[in-house]
C-alpha cells in the first residue's frame, strides 16, 4: 500500500519557494499577486507547521536558514514539473472553460447576480468561477483572470479597476423608527456597531460625520460580507460596508442607508490578468461584459 504523502499547505510551500528564490518577500509577493502581509502570514504557519525557521529576517535583508537551502532546490523543481504537466494535457485554448477566480464577497455580492445576463450573451463560454481566499498565481495555477481586492499595484499583471469600495452605513429599516431612530450620525450611540475587516472604518467614518462622542471601536468585526448584511438587516446593529456590495439588499428595501454621507477608498476590486490574455476572446467577452455591468 502507497504511503500516504504528508504535505504542508500548498499556498505556504509557494510563498517559501517564490522568497526563497528571489529572497526577497516584496518580490515574492509580486510574483504570486498578493500583499506581502499575505506572502509572510503563509511563510509563518508553515514555519510553525514544520517546527523550524526556514529565514532570518533583519531590516532590509532575507536569508535563508540551512533548513531553508536543503528544502529550496527540491520545492523549485516541483512547481517546474508541475507547471510542465498542466502545460503538457492542457487543451488548445479555443476549448478550454474560461477560469475566472474572485473572492467570496465579489462572487456573492456583485457577481452572482449579473452571471445570468453573461450567459445569455455569450452561450459558446463555458465559464468556471472559483471563489477563493488563496494566493493565485495567475503564471501557474490553472486561472485565466481573477478579481482581487487591493489598491491595483501588481506588478506584471495588468489590473483594471472595476468596483471602488465606497463604505457607508446600512441598517434595517425598522431603525429608522422606535423609541430611537436614526436621524443624524450622532443617533448611532443608541445602536451597536457592527464591523467588516476590522474597526478602522468606523473610526474614519465618525470622524468626516464629525461625530466624537461616540466610541468608533465598540462593536463585534465579522468577516463575512453576508452574515454582516444578514445582522443588519436583523436589526442587530448598524454596519458599515461596500456600498456597490450592498446593492441588492438595498433596492428591495431590506436594507436601508440612513445618512448620505460615505468613506472613499482608493482600493477596490479589480480585474488582473496576464499581459496579452485580453487578446484571448474568452478573456475579451468577460472583460467586456464586466466593465457593461460597472456602467
Amino acid at each position: 500500500m502507497a504511503r500516504a504523502r504528508r504535505l504542508p499547505p500548498l499556498n505556504g510551500l509557494r510563498a517559501f519557494e517564490a522568497t526563497g528564490r528571489h529572497l526577497s518577500f516584496t518580490k515574492a509577493a509580486e510574483e504570486l499577486s498578493v500583499t506581502q502581509t499575505a506572502v509572510s502570514h503563509q511563510i509563518k504557519g508553515l514555519e510553525a507547521q514544520l517546527g523550524l525557521k526556514l529565514f532570518h529576517r533583519s531590516p532590509g535583508k532575507v536569508e535563508l536558514t540551512r533548513e531553508g537551502r536543503l528544502l529550496l532546490p527540491g520545492l523549485t523543481e516541483a512547481f517546474d514539473r508541475m507547471t510542465q504537466a498542466v502545460e503538457d494535457v492542457r487543451p488548445a485554448s479555443g476549448n478550454r472553460p474560461l477560469i475566472v477566480s474572485v473572492t467570496p464577497a465579489f462572487g456573492a455580492k456583485w457577481l452572482a447576480g449579473r452571471l445570468g445576463r453573461f450567459w445569455c450573451q455569450h452561450p459558446e463560454v463555458e465559464l468556471v468561477i472559483q471563489h477563493t481566499m488563496d494566493l493565485v498565481d495567475l503564471t501557474r495555477d490553472e486561472v485565466d483572470v481573477a478579481v482581487r481586492f487591493g489598491d491595483g499595484d501588481w506588478p506584471g499583471l495588468v489590473s483594471e479597476k472595476l468596483v471602488a469600495k465606497d463604505m457607508v452605513p446600512i441598517c434595517s429599516p425598522a431603525l429608522l423608527e422606535g423609541d430611537h431612530p436614526l436621524r443624524t450620525p450622532a443617533d448611532l450611540k443608541h445602536y451597536t456597531l457592527l464591523h467588516e475587516d476590522n474597526r478602522e472604518d468606523w473610526v474614519e467614518w465618525l470622524r468626516i460625520a464629525g461625530v466624537t462622542d461616540i466610541d468608533p471601536r465598540r462593536g463585534p468585526v465579522v468577516d463575512d460580507l453576508s452574515t454582516l448584511a444578514r445582522l443588519a438587516m436583523d436589526g442587530a446593529g448598524v454596519a458599515i460596508a461596500p456600498l456597490n456590495m450592498m446593492e441588492e439588499e438595498l433596492k428591495s428595501g431590506r436594507l436601508v442607508q440612513p445618512f448620505d454621507v460615505s468613506l472613499p477608498q482608493e482600493a477596490g476590486y479589480h480585474l488582473v490578468y496576464l499581459p496579452g490574455m485580453e487578446k484571448d476572446p474568452k478573456v475579451a467577452a468577460f472583460r467586456d461584459f464586466l466593465f457593461a455591468e460597472v456602467e
